[in-house]
């Protein structure tokens, strides 16, 4: 990388590893009010973001809490869904309690690195920050996800319990089901 080097006697710029003299790489324009070549996370863009993954956070660390419990229920928004899982109450408690670790750190990072953000991060530290953390978060979901479809998978399939019928003919007419037995008069009860 070529350096520009100012002399500390004479003002004077020449391009050398320098002797007595302070180096500057050429990336970082030395004017006043020059724009620096790092791109900054602006406020606005900082504040949404961390706000989102703040309450991101939040939600994840609160289903891996009740999925840890139990006590989370067969729903469509949160746990692990699969097909594997929702087969019963037994396969969706089982999968969301082996998913809860992954799921609680997801929650963690995503907690972390928003509070980070409102709290100030900018710059490359800002842009790095949230792209690690969003990658973390993406990443622990996943096998969260992945080890409670395996856990659900286990658990047997429940056993159809039989109708109130059973299986058996009330009678020939469904009407015919429904009436009272006749009395041994012949007459109708």
């Amino acid at each position: 990388m070529l350096y520009a080097t100012r002399s500390v006697r004479r003002g004077l710029e020449k391009e050398s590893a320098g002797h007595d003299s302070r180096v500057t790489p050429l990336a970082i324009d030395p004017r006043p009010g020059a724009r620096s070549s790092l791109v900054a996370v602006p406020q606005s863009v900082r504040l949404v973001l961390g706000a989102l993954l703040v309450l991101l956070g939040a939600a994840l660390l609160t289903v891996a809490v009740l999925g840890l419990r139990r006590r989370l229920r067969r729903n469509r928004w949160a746990g692990v869904r699969t097909s594997a899982s929702l087969r019963s109450d037994a396969a969706f408690a089982i999968a969301n309690q082996v998913a809860s670790a992954p799921l609680g750190a997801a929650g963690a990072v995503a907690l972390a690195a928003g509070v980070a953000l409102l709290a100030g991060a900018s710059g490359v530290l800002g842009w790095t920050l949230l792209a690690v953390s969003l990658a973390g978060v993406f990443v622990l979901t996943g096998v969260g996800g992945v080890a409670g479809d395996r856990a659900a998978r286990t658990v047997p399939a429940p056993t159809p319990t039989p109708s109130a019928c059973a299986g058996t003919c009330a009678g020939c007419d469904l009407v015919a089901g429904c009436r009272p037995a006749p009395s041994a008069s012949g007459g109708r009860a």
